[in-house]
């Protein structure tokens, strides 16, 4: 694997984080995910109260090939093992708002006077200074900040958030980018270096195409969102959208085919349009064009779209996934047992000399990992089982 080697030590919940350490764990890194005795709530709560045999679905889908150590970090005697931890790992993940892991003695100077080549990452909402820098961080409120919001749904009357935790997502492989570049360099200089993360800049940066259209003309105001509700964006010019016909909806994108499409529906309004600026008569062409299709079936146009060029896509829902051709040739897929059931996990996205990286392990019980792992750090079986005792470590005993 492309990582192996590579020793991560995971202060993080949420997704955020455990999505960043994923990808990582997913390409051969050794990571040990820090919970607190009882888990944190990536174990104890799930989107749809989806858990599979106990166990929930949140927490398999971010922490996938990685180790679980549960401690108490505020007992003075979990110190000498994150040291020992922190001492042979190249990475330090941290999600927590900023200042607290400073208390609880693992901020960055610390722990580069523990080893001073560390990959200390911060990821936070908003980012280690500035007025929003204690304020909690969630996905919808970085969509919010960020004016992913404002763009999407009615401006001015309905806005509508993206319904998953995209900057959450997008955010993790930022920090995972930054982690490899930063491993790089490591290897190469023996530096260690300090990366900041935050949602809000996440999000600002899956959007740079629209900001920077938008923001690189001071002409342009807000009223520039309002458009026919069919349409997807505010700067792409129309068909670019969503429409209904018959027997579903159908997404239609842009590739000048406008006049294609007047031609397919004998149309003569969108024939004329297509001749115009259709950015500026996005409206009436959007309107006139769905319009045109609501009482066409797809199975019977997608053939006369085919012949035509014109790029489209029948909008599916989850359930149509399982059963997706495409979605199965990539094997983005995985069903794997979980106790007595099984779960479908949504595999690493890239593919490495033509394979998808292995499912090594989940650790479905917070801290089942604890005994192994200090033993790995040299520390005796009479130390461990006195941890245990003393409330230093906690394991989920076996149901």
């Amino acid at each position: 694997m492309l990582l192996k080697g590579m020793k991560v030590i995971s202060f993080c919940h949420y997704l955020h984080g455990p999505a960043a350490t994923q990808y990582l764990a997913d390409m051969g890194a050794d990571v040990i995910k820090i919970e607190p005795p009882g888990g944190p709530l990536e174990r104890k709560w799930s989107g749809g109260d989806s858990f599979v045999d106990g166990v929930s679905s949140f927490f398999l889908s971010a922490n996938r090939n990685k180790r679980s150590l549960a401690m108490n970090l505020k007992h003075p005697d979990s110190r000498e093992v994150i040291h020992r931890i922190i001492k042979q790992s190249h990475v330090l993940v941290e999600n927590f708002r900023p200042g607290v892991l400073d208390r609880l003695g693992y901020g960055l100077e610390e722990v580069r006077k523990i080893r001073h080549d560390i990959i200390y990452v911060s990821a936070t909402g908003y980012g280690s200074s500035g007025p929003m820098k204690d304020a909690p961080g969630q996905d919808m409120l970085a969509q919010a900040r960020s004016g992913m919001i404002a763009t999407m749904g009615d401006y001015g009357a309905r806005p509508v958030p993206a319904g998953n935790a995209l900057i959450d997502q997008h955010g993790s492989t930022l920090i995972a980018m930054g982690i490899a570049a930063a491993y790089a360099k490591q290897l190469q200089t023996g530096e260690g270096t300090h990366i900041e993360a935050n949602l809000l800049n996440a999000a600002l940066d899956l959007q740079t195409e629209p900001l920077t259209s938008f923001l690189s003309r001071p002409d342009l105001t807000s009223e520039v969102f309002k458009r026919d509700p069919h349409l997807a964006t505010w700067y792409h010019p129309a068909p670019y959208g969503i429409y209904q016909m018959a027997d579903c909806f159908v997404a239609i994108s842009m590739n000048n085919t406008a006049g294609s499409l007047a031609e397919i529906l004998n149309n003569k309004v969108l024939r004329e349009l297509s001749e115009k600026d259709l950015l500026e008569e996005r409206d009436a062409f959007a309107h006139e064009l769905a319009k045109s299709l609501k009482e066409l079936p797809l199975s019977d146009m997608a053939e006369k779209f085919d012949q035509k060029g014109i790029w489209y896509a029948r909008v599916q829902d989850y359930s149509d996934l399982r059963v997706d051709p495409q979605v199965e040739a990539n094997q983005m897929l995985r069903e794997v047992p979980i106790k007595q059931s099984k779960a479908t996990l949504i595999n690493h996205p890239l593919r490495y000399d033509e394979k998808v990286p292995e499912l090594r392990y989940i650790a479905l019980r917070c801290g089942q990992d604890g005994r192994d792992i200090l033993k790995e750090l040299n520390f005796t079986a009479d130390q461990i089982e006195e941890y245990f005792s003393k409330g230093v470590l906690y394991e989920e005993p076996e149901v």
